[in-house]
């Protein structure tokens, strides 16, 4: 489980476009958190994963369960990068 979190916070990151020190400045955490968090798989506390869900929302369900509802707003990483390729591209 931890690997997984792990994988999905550094997913959500490079989806949002952010370094590790952007993100964290963002979500205001300590950088050598989110190193640990994404180098060796630590599970994250519920008060980092509370900070991303209320930055990105739309990536709440996703995180917590794996699963996305674009109806609903809720989206995977890729999807959203791949959107955001779409509108570079038309717009």
């Amino acid at each position: 489980m931890s690997s997984l979190l792990a994988n999905k916070l550094r997913k959500i990151r490079e989806a949002e476009t952010s370094g590790r020190a952007e993100f964290c400045d963002i979500i205001g955490i300590a950088k050598k958190t989110l190193e640990g968090i994404e180098q060796t798989g630590r599970v994250p506390k519920g008060d980092l994963l509370e900070k991303v869900c209320q930055t990105w929302p739309k990536y709440t369900l996703w995180l917590m369960t794996g699963s996305t509802d674009p109806e609903c707003g809720q989206v995977d990483p890729d999807t959203e990068i791949a959107r955001r390729e779409n509108c570079l591209k038309t717009g």
